[in-house]
């Protein structure tokens, strides 16, 4: 690769990442196609040896490398153990040492092989069976060693962390900003005790993300998960709850089917339920402070222009408040949880 300056994340043009490519020891034949990411610059690109790959430039500051690395490794553990995961390929850096991580010109790179498939059919049962044995085999894995570096999901601390940031940069309306910040301590606190109400809960490694866009479908294969970006430390519903949709009755046949699956390979804590409002009014908030730390790039006012008005805020309190009376104590199993106003990120994730 030619020599080049550190660039900005703003900056890469496809040029600079086909060169960074070939510095990392690959040959792109030069076609490439931009795939959806709001968080990462993710393209799919074609080799010379046949090979078809997605390359990953991570947003600078938003993970450490060690926190990168840490989900490289718990791919190549999956993999290892043959859950059907998308795990990165061993790269040359500018040192000429191998990793699944390299650095070129101030930017970091990672390859996955391009894994064919099409969005699950969450209406099917078998489907979610299938799903739900999945998943439990992913967290059989997660649960043989600790996350060091990744996020944990496991108290109020994510939420807080997002409030304080928010409120610490002015972003919201200074009218509205009381009435969100007394209904996000009120949620915080009812977090905070959801989990301390659950002692000796069993905590794991999880994909971190598990909503239907990170799962590719093939007729043969079946389910296989794509894009570890959001792995963290956490209770096994983390990892269930965002694949449930639509009214009361068919979330509680889907969690039904997903939790038939997944019992056919592990032991699930019932218990665990009682977490998922809390877990989506935590969503809610850090989805409210990942935007608002991603105002600076121009692909997010163009693609969320809806964000940040007066209007966003009051529907956030609404919403908020809402999830205040969903959070109530309750009998968890059978009832399903509450999954209308689900958040999705349309992206990479949490942060």
């Amino acid at each position: 690769m030619r020599a080049t300056p550190d660039l900005s994340f703003g900056e890469l043009t496809p040029e600079f990442m086909l060169d960074a490519l070939e510095a990392a020891g690959l040959r792109p034949d030069g076609r490439m196609l931009q795939l959806n990411s709001f968080e990462n610059r993710v393209l799919q690109v074609h080799l010379e040896d046949g090979r078809a790959a997605v390359a990953k430039f991570y947003r600078p500051g938003r993970w450490t490398d060690a926190q990168i690395l840490e989900e490289h490794a718990f791919a190549a553990e999956l993999a290892a153990a043959e859950v059907p995961v998308v795990a990165p390929w061993m790269l040359r850096d500018e040192t000429g040492q191998n990793s699944t991580l390299v650095h070129v010109a101030g930017q970091r790179l990672a390859v996955t092989p391009r894994q064919g498939g099409r969005g699950p059919e969450l209406e099917d049962p078998d489907v979610l069976r299938w799903i739900g044995r999945l998943l439990a085999r992913l967290h059989e894995v997660g649960r043989r060693q600790p996350f060091r570096h990744r996020v944990a999901w496991h108290s109020a601390e994510p939420a807080r962390a997002a409030r304080d940031w928010l409120l610490a940069h002015d972003a919201l309306p200074p009218e509205i900003a009381p009435a969100w910040a007394e209904v996000t301590a009120q949620c915080i606190a009812m977090i905070e005790a959801a989990f301390e109400a659950l002692p000796q809960l069993q905590l794991c490694r999880l994909h971190g993300d598990c909503h239907p866009g990170n799962i590719l479908w093939t007729p043969d294969a079946g389910p296989h998960f794509v894009d570890l970006d959001d792995a963290a430390t956490g209770p096994a519903v983390q990892d269930l709850w965002m694949l449930l949709s639509g009214d009361a009755d068919q979330a509680r046949q889907q969690l039904r089917a997903l939790l038939e699956g997944y019992e056919q390979i592990a032991d699930f804590d019932d218990r665990e339920l009682r977490l998922v409002e809390p877990l989506r009014t935590l969503r809610m908030i850090h989805y409210s402070a990942w935007l608002a730390r991603r105002w600076g790039d121009p692909a997010f006012p163009l693609a969320f222009p809806w964000f940040g008005t007066a209007n966003y805020w009051m529907d956030q309190v609404s919403l908020l408040r809402e999830q205040l009376r969903a959070m109530q104590p309750a009998d968890a199993r059978p009832q399903a949880p509450r999954l209308d106003d689900e958040v999705d990120f349309d992206g990479d994730g949490f942060a």
